[in-house]
């Protein structure tokens, strides 16, 4: 704690900022003992702090309701700071803009995640639509499970956005089937799909960039 009030808490290690939120170790060893810990249990070590839940955290030896309650809550406050929030002033110029809407929620997810951002004619988000939530390698959609909610809202475009849990965005070949299956169907709808992102850890793929979309009729 006096180092954190000295010099800064952003000259703090990994293992000080984990103990000093844990606060106390556990019989005989230290907090900071106790982070180190718990740091080698989590994968890919601090990495592995966002997502992860207080259960998850309890299986630590020394870990108890109350630090796991803890440092969870401190894993999504810094989960949520990193996050990017659409409202009707956002408009997407690209891929990169989108994907950084998404980058935060979900690079750190353990299983897939689709999303859909709704556009209106001049680019601008209408609304970020949760579609589905699959295992650790896929999520299943349906066309009319994107396009409802953009009938509903009266959207113009819409942007595929879905997560790899492996950090890896490249495409699939079912990424790819499923883009040209949603494309189809938009274009059936006279509703545009711009592109459709995947998002790694830390990293992007644009399938527009790509070159895997193909130009409306």
């Amino acid at each position: 704690m006096e180092k954190a009030l000295t010099m800064g808490v952003d000259k703090l290690s990994n293992q000080e900022l984990l103990a000093l939120i844990l606060r106390t170790g556990r019989n005989g060893e230290s907090a900071l003992s106790l982070a180190a810990s718990l740091l080698g249990c989590l994968e890919g070590g601090i990495r592995g702090l966002p997502g992860i839940t207080p259960q998850e955290l309890m299986r630590v030896k020394g870990v108890g309701r109350a630090k796991a309650c803890a440092v969870a809550a401190a894993a999504e406050l810094g989960k949520r700071q990193g996050l990017k929030t659409a409202d009707s002033r956002c408009r997407i110029c690209g891929a990169e803009d989108a994907a950084g809407l998404f980058m935060e929620e979900l690079r750190y997810e353990k299983k897939e995640h689709f999303r859909c951002l709704l556009l209106d004619t001049r680019g601008q988000v209408i609304s970020m639509e949760n579609i589905s939530t699959g295992e650790l390698t896929s999520a299943p959609v349906h066309p009319r499970e994107v396009f409802a909610p953009a009938v509903r809202k009266s959207a113009a475009a819409v942007i595929l956005v879905h997560n790899h849990p492996s950090g890896d965005p490249a495409p699939s070949r079912e990424d790819i089937r499923t883009t040209e299956r949603l494309q189809e169907a938009g274009r059936l709808m006279g509703i545009r799909v711009l592109d459709h992102i995947i998002i790694g850890d830390g990293s992007y793929c644009s399938l527009a960039d790509l070159g895997e979309l193909r130009d409306p009729d």
